[in-house]
């Protein structure tokens, strides 16, 4: 049996599905709930100075009907009392000690720091996640994003939270910066554990355009939130990746961001992801979402040969490349299968208006489009559009050049040759 187990920058959890800090994990009862749902851990609603928020706090982008791929949030930190967080904490950790209780705090002065930490310790807990991401309400009050979008402040914060705590620390990062790299060095020169990333995007998620005013309303105003949810991994991963492969960081990583089943999960370990927390897909579905993540990801492992998550984390990391990097004499074209093929034409309608216009009618009258291999550069539209999954692949062509990159012509000073489908 695969052992799923993980220990992330110190937080030792019995699987890698941790509840990320937001609504699901909210208070004792519901985080209970989720371990006997199966979860590894649970990151808490972030506490600090409790707040009010305010009604109505949700959004959601939907796709063709779909369910919300993306989720918009304008709520704030914790609005219950200290003192009940604190003991629910606690009675939590106590009954549930094999699994992950990490704290999540957000706060102002540095004595507020150590008081904090101080009281999150004396918990029980297991560690602490300090929120430097929360893009609207708090950094407007020079907490959340207004401390991790500055990696002096970051660092500085950071280090008095190592220098109080006596558990493991991580800092959750914002990924409302251009480049992540710096932010998550300034974690590291704080003395942090671990980072973990990313919150959630600084957004608007949609306008009602009968009373002109954005999503969701608050008698008749809005703000911007935070961007969640499906729509979001692609930006998660890259920035998990980034901070994976620079050789000065160096620390575990907690992966957030739009993971809603157990290959999303496989994907951010891959990446170099000691644990992955999930809070979107929870709010939709409810805790037992985690039974098939579990499921799925032992079963990966086994049918890959992985012993234990140390094994996978991080796989992928070496095949990221800088852009300069790729075999630029690499070449695949489309192929279509007659015997899938359906003879809807989409390949050839997003090739003929958005590509490189090489697929066209067959001049046979037979209903499959034919690709001219001599026009085709590869770029995946038309296997991207067809409905029929496994119809069209794309095959590599032995062109008889050898591989060179960008950053190798550079070097060299030789020209580059012309590509097919430069018209």
């Amino acid at each position: 049996m695969p052992d799923l187990s993980t220990n992330c920058g110190g937080i030792r959890s019995p699987n890698p599905f941790w509840l990320a800090s937001a609504p699901p994990a909210n208070s004792g009862g519901q985080v209970q709930r989720a371990f006997d749902a199966g979860w590894g851990g649970a990151v808490w609603k972030t506490l600090g100075q409790p707040i009010q928020n305010v009604s109505s706090r949700f959004g959601a982008h939907s796709v063709s009907g779909a369910r919300a791929v993306g989720f918009n949030n304008i709520e704030l930190i914790t609005d219950r009392s200290l003192e009940i967080n604190f003991r629910e904490i606690y009675d939590t950790k106590k009954k549930y000690p094999k699994n992950a209780v990490i704290v999540s705090l957000m706060v102002e002065t540095r004595q507020e720091w150590q008081d904090f930490i101080k009281r999150s310790v004396d918990t029980g807990a297991d560690g602490l996640e300090l929120n430097f991401g929360c893009p609207h309400g708090m950094c407007e009050r020079g907490m959340g994003s207004a401390v991790g979008q500055e990696p002096k402040v970051n660092q500085e914060i950071t280090s008095w939270a190592v220098e109080y705590s006596s558990i493991p620390v991580l800092v959750k990062l914002t990924p409302n910066v251009s480049d992540i790299v710096p932010h998550g060095l300034a974690a590291k020169r704080g003395g942090a554990h671990g980072v973990s990333l990313i919150n959630t995007i600084k957004s608007i998620i949609s306008v009602d355009i009968d009373r002109f005013v954005p999503e969701p309303r608050v008698d008749g105003l809005s703000t911007n939130g935070g961007y969640c949810g499906q729509a979001v991994k692609p930006i998660a991963m890259h920035m998990v990746a980034a901070l994976a492969r620079e050789e000065g960081f160096r620390l575990p990583i907690s992966g957030i961001g739009g993971i809603s089943n157990w290959r999303d999960a496989v994907e951010f370990i891959l990446l170099g992801s000691s644990s992955v927390q999930v809070c979107t897909e929870v709010m939709l579905r409810g805790f037992r979402v985690v039974e098939d993540m579990i499921e799925g990801l032992d079963e990966y492992m086994r049918t890959h040969g992985f012993a234990n998550l140390d094994a996978m984390i991080g796989k992928a990391v070496p095949r990221y490349s800088d852009w300069g990097n790729l075999d630029l004499n690499y070449e695949t074209v489309a192929k279509i299968d007659p015997a899938l093929c359906i003879g809807c034409n989409k390949c050839m309608i997003a090739c003929e208006d958005g590509a490189h216009q090489c697929i066209h009618p067959n001049p046979t009258g037979a209903r499959m489009p034919v690709v001219d291999e001599s026009e085709c550069v590869g770029c995946n539209l038309c296997q991207i559009v067809c409905p029929v999954e496994g119809c069209i692949d794309m095959v590599k062509v032995d062109n008889g050049f050898a591989p060179s990159s960008w950053n190798q012509f550079v070097e060299e000073g030789r020209v580059l040759r012309p590509k097919k489908g430069a018209h």
